[in-house]
């Protein structure tokens, strides 16, 4: 199996700097050229499903503006996946098997950096809708007063401003890796902590009515209430789940390569096709919003008719 080594210079030598090779890409054309077709279709299906999503996220009316700010954001990552990351991605591939090195270099490089900000700025805000609907059941009526628009424009900023400065780091070897991890890591540990607390939560609120209930006390609002919260936890878990099956391959071949401190063949075209698992999950989330949110399904059924009419 053919290798190719890495030195290191004071974290100058990137293992990247090797996919832009004869030696790398020379036996694997084959593949590239079908991952660049694969990813032109999934970069239009991008662009298109999520500029569908922004215009009806737009119509829809119903719900809370702080909440729906965070799904907004996450469709326009999506959407500059499809419309930035891919394209790069595509002209990385088609240039590598056209031996445009030059081109190759350059197109690897920003279609990297472009995913890596999109990716955390993504990671960022599922983490902040499950924290929402944590929220959301916590607080009761003192939601809407804790979690406004303007706290969540506020957030918002942040997380591009963190994933921007993270960026600046991609050139360093042992930065680049370990702030995603930890930043990854801790993302995973609250959405988690999120949900385990809301299905806690929730049962807990469930052993309470029926108290209230055997007590002659029936509500029925809250049963309403609690479906409706439930149908948009399991939207929102829904994206979630297909973030982590996304993502979690491309981040376990992105270790093992830098482990391995060099660039088997095999480990090269792991990482291509990981990364177009990662692309995936652009297309994915307006399918997932259409099948998980009846509102958000509604808006965009009006939205394909008014535009067929």
């Amino acid at each position: 199996m053919e290798v190719t080594n890495v030195t290191e210079n004071e974290n100058q030598i990137v293992v990247e700097e090797l996919f832009c090779s004869e030696t790398v890409t020379g036996g694997v054309r084959g593949q590239l050229t079908f991952l660049s077709a694969i990813n032109i279709f999934l970069s239009i299906a991008a662009f298109l499903g999520n500029t569908l999503i922004l215009v009806a996220l737009h119509k829809e009316t119903s719900t809370h503006p702080p909440s729906k700010l965070l799904y907004r954001n996450l469709a326009i990552t999506d959407l500059c996946v499809g419309m930035i990351s891919e394209p790069l991605a595509v002209t990385y591939w088609t240039s590598s098997v056209n031996r445009q090195w030059h081109i190759c270099y350059y197109a690897q490089k920003a279609g990297a950096i472009s995913s890596y900000i999109f990716c955390l700025v993504s990671l960022y805000t599922v983490t902040a809708i499950s924290v929402d609907r944590l929220l959301a059941l916590l607080l009761g009526l003192r939601y809407r007063q804790v979690v406004t628009l303007k706290r969540i424009r506020i957030s918002l900023i942040v997380f591009w401003l963190l994933s921007l400065v993270s960026s600046l780091t991609f050139f360093r070897i042992q930065v680049m890796w370990w702030l995603p991890r930890v930043g990854g890591g801790l993302c995973l540990v609250t959405s988690i902590f999120s949900y385990i607390k809301i299905v806690f939560t929730l049962r807990h609120n469930q052993i309470h009515v029926q108290n209230h209930v055997s007590q002659g006390q029936p509500n029925q609002k809250i049963p309403l209430n609690r479906a409706r919260y439930k149908r948009a936890v399991n939207s929102v878990l829904w994206v979630q789940v297909a973030l982590v099956v996304c993502y979690l391959p491309s981040a376990i071949t992105s270790a093992l390569i830098m482990s391995q401190g060099g660039v088997p063949l095999y480990s090269f075209v792991a990482r291509q096709f990981t990364s177009t698992l990662v692309y995936l999950n652009s297309s994915l989330n307006p399918l997932i919003y259409c099948w998980k949110i009846r509102e958000v399904r509604e808006a965009v059924k009006e939205t394909l008719m008014q535009f067929f009419r």
